[in-house]
């Protein structure tokens, strides 16, 4: 069911019910960290801050960071008794938010990345949306945030159908059921009865996380009241191999879940292929090979000038070059992404229930 901003949204039940939550439930709130000594105070701070009126504690994943992260962890731990370290040697995000979850103790489970910076009502707001839906996981919009003119216009991109396709997380869109949601609020015994993250999955985690959820039959419920602050990635490089990593990623989610393919996720290796196609006959010298990618540049640019309309001009200028990077390497990532990623991960779940077993 579609609900518009002024409609209330009324959740579908379950087809598996949670537990009742207790009046404030204690909350822990889980962070993975890798050399985010730029964000990690500010976004540390945030959580403290919070309105919240049940007790809150903060698990602090730290990976193996080259910057002075520990230092500012350290310092953090020192100030306030709510905050503790658990070590993450592997560095690997999955790892570090198993070895959160396990570290912490209490049924509401927050994730928050180690730049994301929750607005003081988040988290008061999602222990109400885990009571009244009876969600298993319930999120919000990444409110992607840039400090520089290149900054923002990733953000624009990562928060547009033409950069990002129609997914609610990063567009918005009424309440309601959702395949997936940014970051997440859990509930501890769903997390615990599916055995947390994949560790196997470096990228994608979340969405691979949620499939499993949703295939248990609990609900997942996305919410427009909640956002989190996000700052995108400040150079071509870095944003290129991150939309790499997804695009490799979302291939090893659609092989170890077949039924997990989704017509979004195949649109820019599509057209990934279709430009490479028509520039190949284009420079064999037939012409019309170069209608794809011509049309394609055409359409980049004309798209830009309406999402961008009100950037400033140093943004505008740079969001076609964005919007083609993000495009073009997912696209890669999921038409290169080799099987043995996947098998890998089919042999961890095998080796993980084995163990559990």
């Amino acid at each position: 069911m579609n609900h518009t901003a002024d409609e209330p949204a009324t959740p579908e039940p379950p087809a598996r019910r949670v537990e009742p939550l207790p009046e404030k439930p204690p909350v822990s709130v889980i962070m993975p960290v890798l050399n985010e000594s730029r964000h990690l105070e500010e976004a540390v701070g945030r959580v403290l801050a919070q309105d919240y009126l049940g007790d809150i504690e903060v698990v602090i994943a730290l990976g193996p960071s080259t910057d002075d992260t520990d230092a500012i962890a350290a310092r953090l731990v020192a100030n306030d008794s709510r905050v503790r370290t658990v070590p993450n040697p592997t560095g690997r995000t999955p790892s570090a938010l198993n070895a959160a979850i396990r570290a912490s103790s209490h049924p509401v489970i927050v994730r928050v990345d180690g730049h994301g910076i929750l607005p003081p009502g988040y988290i008061s707001t999602a222990v109400r949306l885990l009571a009244e839906t009876g969600a298993a996981n319930v999120g919000g919009l990444m409110h992607a945030e840039g400090t520089t003119p290149y900054e923002e216009a990733v953000a624009r991109a990562m928060t547009s159908k033409l950069g990002v396709g129609n997914a609610r997380f990063h567009t918005g869109g009424g309440a309601g059921p959702s395949d997936t949601v940014y970051l997440g609020v859990f509930r501890r015994e769903v997390l615990e009865e599916l055995g947390g993250y994949n560790e196997e999955f470096v990228r994608a985690q979340d969405w691979e996380l949620n499939y499993r959820i949703r295939q248990a039959g609990y609900l997942i419920w996305f919410s427009p009241e909640l956002e989190v602050s996000y700052r995108p990635r400040p150079t071509t490089k870095a944003l290129a191999k991150q939309y790499f990593d997804y695009g490799r990623w979302r291939r090893v989610v659609t092989r170890h879940h077949e039924g997990s393919v989704n017509l979004r996720y195949l649109a820019p290796p599509a057209a990934l292929a279709a430009v490479a196609a028509g520039t190949v006959v284009g420079l064999s010298g037939r012409k019309v090979g170069w209608l794809v990618p011509g049309g394609y540049a055409m359409g980049i640019l004309a798209g830009a000038a309406w999402e961008g309309r009100d950037l400033s001009p140093n943004a505008l200028v740079r969001l076609p070059g964005v919007l083609a990077t993000m495009h073009g390497s997912w696209g890669a990532g999921f038409l290169t992404s080799p099987k043995s990623l996947a098998e890998r991960v089919e042999a961890g779940t095998e080796r993980d229930a084995e163990e559990s077993g």
